[in-house]
């Protein structure tokens, strides 16, 4: 039934209809208490088992039970590219445009990671991630007494401007998007960037990407900060104003939840935090006396995908619903696009195992498929040695194919967010939401 044909039901009809509805669950909970009386009775596998990665119960069956008390279709899902969002950000999805390809790399010098750089996208990589040494996460140069054997060991180098500009040397900044995992000194290297574009003869307008420049996340997880949290706040505004105006395609801000589950927080909490830590950065931004349209429309989030499936589906979908709710109800946004959660995800790099590392290309296909469920923008899949060193071409070359096999070979794109409707992952969905709203009151 459309839309039109149920405003046009009288009052009777309708009455009817939801009298036909109650009957139907009334039935449904007399046939389900039966059938759990019989399962109850026979053998199983042991109990324990039977919860998620974040110690989530799992019931043995769902059904329409579970969700009666939710609202209905067009206030809790919705299409895709419409309010609440949480049937994706975009109302044409992977139809239009599939997610971004974007492995995190970087090691040792400039010129090395360019050509990693180049040797990803000649293998089909659609975007860039930047990852830099400890010193350079830290603000230090590679001269500095204190980056003493730590340069370029576990990213690369970036010491100066010239830098900058020998990482993506023969690399057009106009075509390709940049992601820079930078936190404390992100304001630094975002200008190096910037500089190092215009020096390509490519204009600041131009520029598509992310810095991550979250540094909530690092005094709750990471603990790569430099500056304690009022001038670090600061910065980020100032980030985010100068961006609005100079840079209006580039995302200033990934408010990330990836360290924090990586750091043992479960899913929900995950959820929570990041979100929180994003409604703080909304606060900040008014307060400096920015209309929340200017900047809004470019924070961007970046998540895990952990090992539990379904958990991890359900947690995208009510992201998006909660971020959309608050921005529009709390915060007055009213620009669409300030409502429209848009993530980056990673697979999770604690699930990995050194022993048997082949098993990671199995764990990473799975979860890589769970964020593509999900409705991703963009996706890093993490190579099956990444425990034991930097990624080989190979295990990177494996780790970018899982994309592009799931991406072409699998039809999964072929329709938006095809698992809706299913009563356990709307009733899951349902549960991250109401339980990430609790932790938001207990903060408060």
């Amino acid at each position: 039934m459309s839309v039109t044909d149920r405003e046009k039901l009288s009052a009777t009809e309708l009455r009817d209809r939801l009298s036909g509805k109650e009957d139907e669950i009334r039935k449904l909970r007399a046939a389900l208490a039966e059938w759990e009386g019989a399962w109850a009775a026979t053998p199983r596998r042991d109990d324990t088992l039977f919860t998620s990665v974040s110690g989530r119960e799992v019931n043995p069956l769902y059904t329409p039970g579970d969700l009666e008390d939710g609202p209905g279709y067009l206030e809790s899902l919705g299409f895709p590219g419409e309010f609440p969002f949480t049937r994706g950000p975009y109302s044409t999805m992977y139809r239009t445009r599939l997610w971004t390809m974007r492995q995190f790399a970087g090691f040792a010098t400039a010129e090395e990671t360019n050509q990693r750089y180049k040797y990803l996208l000649a293998n089909g990589q659609t975007g860039l991630s930047v990852a830099f040494d400890f010193p350079t996460l830290m603000g230090y140069d590679s001269d500095h007494p204190r980056s003493l054997g730590e340069v370029g060991i576990c990213g690369v180098a970036i010491s100066s401007l010239a830098d900058m500009e020998t990482l993506f040397e023969g690399i057009p900044l106009d075509q390709v998007s940049v992601s820079m995992t930078i936190n404390g000194p992100a304001i630094i290297l975002f200008a190096f960037y910037v500089a190092a574009a215009e020096k390509q003869g490519v204009s600041a307008a131009k520029l598509r990407g992310t810095a991550q420049n979250d540094i909530l996340k690092e005094y709750q997880a990471q603990h790569a900060w430099v500056f304690p949290p009022e001038p670090a706040l600061r910065l980020i505004v100032d980030m985010f104003e100068w961006a609005s105006e100079h840079t209006p395609k580039y995302n200033p801000i990934s408010i990330s939840g990836y360290h924090i589950r990586e750091a043992g927080s479960t899913a929900t909490q995950e959820l929570a935090f990041t979100l929180g830590n994003g409604f703080e950065y909304v606060e900040r931004g008014i307060a400096r006396g920015l209309d929340i349209d200017s900047f809004a429309p470019r924070l961007s989030f970046f998540f895990d995908v952990h090992n539990d499936f379904f958990e991890e589906v359900a947690k995208f979908r009510a992201a998006r619903r909660i971020w959309a709710r608050h921005m529009k109800e709390k915060y007055g946004a009213t620009n669409p696009d300030s409502w429209r959660l848009r993530t980056h995800a990673q697979t999770a790099g604690v699930s990995l195992t050194a022993q048997q590392p082949e098993n990671n290309i199995v764990r990473v296909a799975y979860q890589a498929l769970a964020a593509v469920l999900g409705g991703t923008q963009s996706l890093h899949t993490n190579s099956m040695d990444e425990t034991l060193a930097l990624p080989t071409e190979k295990a990177v070359r494996i780790a970018l194919r899982t994309q592009q096999i799931l991406a072409y070979e699998t039809g999964i794109p072929n329709t938006m967010d095809p698992l809706a409707g299913s009563y356990y992952l709307e009733s899951l969905t349902n549960q991250l939401e109401s339980e990430a709203e609790e932790i938001f009151r207990q903060v408060e």
